[in-house]
């Protein structure tokens, strides 16, 4: 259809058909919150059009928000050069009430040609600043507009793409042939490609400055950060689909859109990409970076320092030339992860970096959830929220999200693992680490000491043979968790800060690659040569079974992360404020499966900033309002499923709490929309009464008039109404089983009956103890009698609707009866579920 340019309140919104009147609202609303640089929160049902809303909306507040700012730098230049009418130069926008005298003293103290001075000087700034500024876009606009015209700039770049491969191919085989016939010196003998796993000098922030991390001639991929809209969605198909909309939609050809990600997910450099994990191929990379900016630094500074190799690896990806031309080709045109990575191949530069360099330039920047609300992850991309527009799109999953990235945990088998390989790994190269170095190695391996202690266990001994005294759970303050640890002398900000530059743990990992993992299980643990027995020799009181060695050509798994790896995540976490986090103590039994556990209180915490440095900030979603999970489901089941919707609940207690918390949030009153809301009664002489009205209900919904379609019955699992009543036909077309209805597990009789099935009864290899069995029968034989009340004859059809992610653990879903665990469909999300529902009783209702 033909773009439909709308006027709405005076402002012109593109358009790709006629857009409905909810569209029309939203988008008015939407430009206004964005104009008012306010927070503004959207619910748009599904199939209202939300995305392209959104789309329209915020681009045409974009584009208004451009030409006004153009407007205004345009007359700052002009008045800036314009004569006065004395013939003097005035400076612009500079006025005054009433005469002064040039030693007028100000508020301030200063006389008053001081504080025009300044002020004349921060003017000429500006001035110089835009003037710059323009040059820069107008170099951009001209790159890009040579590009759309001229094809064979790109084909050009990949011919001299290849011909550079080439030329350092012979580079490095004449280096290889120099080499070979030199001999040095080195302190002891190391085996080849050893010295890249040693750390390099360290200094503190405080020591020297920052690095900035970009060489000279990559000076001109930066520019200023123009007024932006980050959207950010939680997964990268979603992701995928919103750029599709702005590909399919009025601003897809004149809109400069960057799509961010994961290395995991942009990385062209098949060697690295084979790593497999992120975190592997993180470190990777950018110790590919590091390596060419090392190697820079000591060939413009020849001092004659001690050699590493020859030649230190660096990235084939990371030129300047192809990564300017990739970061033009970005802005040339919309596209999504899929297509930046075809790009990068084609161009022979790197889509995570090009994509990154290509940020201050664009207009509108597609990224993920855990890319902006995570700090650290935000600067290292190279985001800056100051001023600029942040969209969250399906922001139901938004506090989840917050309170997951900022969660971790790390288990004793890993506090061991990582202590013995970085023990080990001190005791190979200590002659050759700094002191610096060797003090940090130090205050690592005490904090892992310690993190093992307040568990309960001994570093000194296998984490899987030992078992603990105590177990239990316990949730403690951060304060209180270091000071029990004993570790509160230690400045936990500095030593992240080592972890991080000096990456300690990946040159952990390159070690134990190499020698291998004195306590690493056995799933985990490399193929070992003979260097293994000297390991085992640092740590006199650990044995370990003789390993084969890795057969020629024999297939690797996967590698695992270094356990350090995960506890630098740990650490971290440990520096948040003392009031809006927990460590979690998990005592399991055996040190290997017991944990510590950082836990996020307060999500508000970290979205403050961003809310903070943002101009405005939008939260958009199907739904919005203050409900969990099962409320918006039964919120879209209700608007699908015909006649009667059963819903069980756990306990008495819990349906109560439920029901008052939708009351007052308005739930209650959403789904009375649809279905009249019936509760079980805790009385018995009052079942019959309710079953009445509730059948009377759904027998006569096609006479009431109106939208409803039915009655929902919120039940109790072992109540009254799950068991020995019948709901055939259309007394229930769907069952909801909230959760899992596991007995009381404190209950002294139930604690009896367990300890003596324990006792009793022998426990089944790769099976739950037979007490634990008992609870698992116990809750499912209610869940069987619940679900049970529905399909009561041949010809009967219900939907059943099991929401707890435990129903797809195997004992659980083994114990469901044969004729519905053979036809259950698990469903990550609920949009996929609702579709198959919505198919389901749309084909089953036609029948009927």
């Amino acid at each position: 259809m033909a773009d439909k340019n709308q006027e709405i309140g005076g402002i012109h919104f593109p358009f790709p058909f006629t857009p409905y009147s909810i569209q029309k609202d939203f988008m008015a609303v939407l430009y206004q919150v964005l104009e008012d640089g306010k927070i503004g929160i959207f619910e748009s049902p599904t199939g209202t059009g939300k995305s392209l809303s959104l789309i329209c909306g915020a681009l045409s507040w974009l584009r208004d928000f451009e030409q006004k700012k153009r407007q205004e730098e345009a007359h700052l230049l002009k008045t800036e050069t314009a004569p006065s009418s004395d013939g003097k130069d005035q400076p612009p926008f500079i006025s005054s009430s009433h005469q002064e005298t040039p030693d007028t003293l100000r508020p301030t103290g200063e006389p008053d040609w001081v504080t025009q001075f300044v002020q004349k000087k921060e003017e000429r700034d500006l001035v110089d600043r835009l003037k710059k500024e323009q040059i820069r876009r107008k170099k951009r606009e001209e790159r890009l507009q040579q590009l759309r015209h001229n094809t064979q700039l790109k084909y050009a770049a990949k011919r001299e793409r290849q011909e550079e491969e080439e030329t350092e191919r012979l580079l490095r085989l004449s280096r290889d042939i120099l080499a070979a016939g030199t001999e040095a010196e080195p302190l002891e003998q190391l085996a080849s490609g050893e010295e890249e796993l040693v750390l390099s000098e360290y200094e503190s922030d405080e020591e020297k400055g920052a690095p900035n991390g970009l060489d000279e001639d990559e000076d001109d991929l930066e520019e200023e950060h123009v007024t932006k809209i980050y959207y950010c969605s939680r997964t990268h198909s979603q992701l995928a689909q919103f750029v599709h909309e702005v590909q399919k939609s009025p601003f897809g050809k004149d809109t400069r859109l960057v799509s961010l990600g994961s290395r995991q997910n942009l990385c062209v450099n098949q060697d690295v990409k084979n790593l497999g994990s992120v975190q592997l191929i993180n470190d990777r990379c950018m110790e590919l970076q590091r390596s060419r900016h090392e190697s820079k630094s000591r060939a413009e500074d020849q001092e004659p320092k001690r050699r590493r190799q020859a030649s230190r690896a660096a990235c084939p990806f990371y030129g300047h030339r192809h990564l300017q031309l990739f970061q033009d080709q970005v802005l040339l045109e919309v596209k999504d992860i899929e297509q930046l990575v075809a790009l990068g191949k084609e161009a022979g530069a790197c889509p995570y970096y090009g994509s990154r360099f290509a940020i201050p330039a664009a207009q509108v920047v597609v990224l993920p959830y855990q890319m902006l609300l995570h700090t650290a992850t935000r600067q290292a991309a190279g985001i800056r929220l100051q001023g600029q527009v942040v969209i969250i799109d399906e922001a139901h999953n938004l506090i989840d999200t917050i309170t997951g990235i900022h969660s971790t945990e790390v288990s004793g088998s890993q506090l061991c693992q990582a202590h013995s390989q970085l023990l080990q790994y001190m005791e190979r190269y200590r002659k050759r680490l700094k002191a610096k170095n060797l003090m940090y190695i130090k205050q690592i391996l005490y904090l892992l000491e310690k993190f093992v202690t307040v568990l309960g266990g001994n570093i000194k001994q296998n984490p899987n043979t030992q078992s603990l005294s105590q177990t239990g759970t316990e949730l403690k303050t951060i304060n209180d968790f270091l000071f029990q640890s004993q570790i509160d002398n230690i400045n936990l900000f500095k030593v992240r800060r080592y972890c991080e530059k000096s990456m300690v743990s990946r040159k952990l990992f390159g070690f134990t690659e190499r020698y291998g993992a004195v306590l690493a299980p056995p799933r985990e643990q490399p193929r070992l040569a003979g260097f293994q027995r000297f390991l085992q020799s640092l740590q006199p009181g650990v044995t370990e079974t003789p390993t084969a060695p890795v057969e020629e050509g024999e297939a690797r798994v996967p590698r695992p992360a270094s356990p350090l790896m995960h506890i630098e995540g740990f650490l971290e976490a440990l520096t948040t404020a003392n009031q809006d986090g927990r460590v979690m103590l998990s005592r399991q039994g055996s040190l290997s499966q017991s944990s510590l556990k950082f836990l996020l209180l307060n999500p508000a915490v970290p979205f403050a900033q961003v809310v903070k440095e943002c101009r405005a900030v939008i939260i958009a979603g199907g739904t919005m309002q203050p409900m969990d999970e099962t409320g918006r489901i039964l919120c879209n089941l209700c608007n699908v499923v015909p006649g009667g919707v059963i819903c069980f609940f756990p306990s008495y207690e819990y349906l109560r709490q439920v029901h008052a918390h939708w009351d007052k949030s308005g739930l209650l009153a959403r789904l009375a929309v649809r279905k009249k809301i019936f509760q079980e009664p805790k009385r018995a002489n009052q079942v019959e009464q309710v079953l009445t009205e509730y059948s009377r209900c759904i027998q006569c919904r096609g006479q009431v008039g109106g939208m409803v379609t039915g009655a929902l019955l919120l039940s109790v699992v072992g109540g009254k109404m799950s068991e020995g009543i019948n709901f055939s036909d259309d007394l229930g077309r769907c069952v909801v089983m909230v959760g899992l209805p596991y007995p009381n597990i404190k209950s002294p009789e139930l604690q009896e009956k367990m300890a003596y099935l324990d006792q009793t009864l022998p426990r089944t290899p790769g099976q739950a103890p037979p007490g634990k069995a008992l609870v698992e029968n116990l809750c499912m034989k209610a869940v069987n009698q619940s679900i049970g009340r529905a399909i009561r004859h041949q010809k009967d059809f219900a939907s059943i609707v099991l929401l707890d992610q435990r129903y797809t653990r195997p004992p659980i879903l083994a114990k469901l009866p044969a004729w519905i665990r053979d036809r259950v469909e698990v469903k990550a999300t609920f949009g996929p579920a609702f579709a198959a529902l919505r198919k389901f009783h749309h084909e089953k209702s036609g029948l009927s």
